[in-house]
């Protein structure tokens, strides 16, 4: 079987306004495989975050073709992608979107129990994913008492908590400080080495994108090798 996740063709993307219309991708031609590690950087507005959206299904293109894992994510409906996205790809983000009411355990089951895992199934998950990021003490404190860093612990695991194939990180340490952004950058290989997922991070971090195993630089809508 191969292990070819991506493939992007000619892809394009174009916004229309009442007053004008802008090409934000074009030409973007990548193939990504099970495992590899990808920063994709950029000047702010330069299109990284819509590219990032595109492969995990939350946007899609104005034109050219996209598969994943051999679906074509221009053909497939809502539902299929829904299914996809639930299954096989997590998402990381510059603020982590945490529900202040729960506590980090409760936190990080909660895409198990949407997926309508048992309670108590999903919440040994839970234990064990932040047990692979280091938050095993603070599994039971509520996440409004967790620093910065222990808070984009917790929401990638709950990224991970359901195995998918991809990462998709979108400046995931574009809110913190030097050190803190280091250890969450050392975390992010570790995942990628250890569990194999494969990871795609848009970041302006020169740092974390140095630790990656191909660096893509997106500029006025193309991709250029590193």
């Amino acid at each position: 079987m191969s292990d070819t996740l991506y493939v992007l063709k000619g892809l394009g993307k174009e916004y229309k306004t009442p007053s004008e219309q802008v090409t934000v991708l074009k030409k973007i031609d990548l193939e990504i495989r099970q495992g590899d590690s990808v920063a994709i950087l950029g000047t702010s507005g330069s299109g990284k975050s819509t590219l990032l959206h595109i492969l995990g299904t939350l946007d899609s293109p104005s034109w050219g073709k996209i598969t994943f894992r051999g679906y074509d994510l221009t053909k497939i409906d809502a539902k299929t992608k829904a299914n996809l996205r639930r299954k096989e790809i997590g998402f990381i983000f510059q603020f982590h979107h945490l529900l202040p009411e729960f506590n980090a355990l409760e936190n990080v089951a909660m895409p198990a129990i949407i997926s309508g895992i048992k309670m108590n199934m999903a919440r040994e998950m839970a234990a064990k994913a932040l047990e692979q990021v280091g938050l095993k003490h603070r599994i039971d404190h509520n996440v409004t008492t967790l620093s910065g860093g222990e808070r984009q612990r917790v929401a990638i695991a709950r990224a991970i908590l359901l195995k998918p194939r991809v990462l998709l990180a979108d400046e995931p340490t574009g809110n913190l400080d030097e050190n803190t952004g280091e250890s969450i950058s050392q975390l992010l290989i570790k995942l990628n080495q250890d569990l194999g997922m494969t990871l795609v991070v848009v970041t302006h971090n020169n740092s974390l994108a140095q630790k990656m195993n191909q660096k893509l630089k997106l500029h006025l809508g193309v991709l250029h090798e590193m």
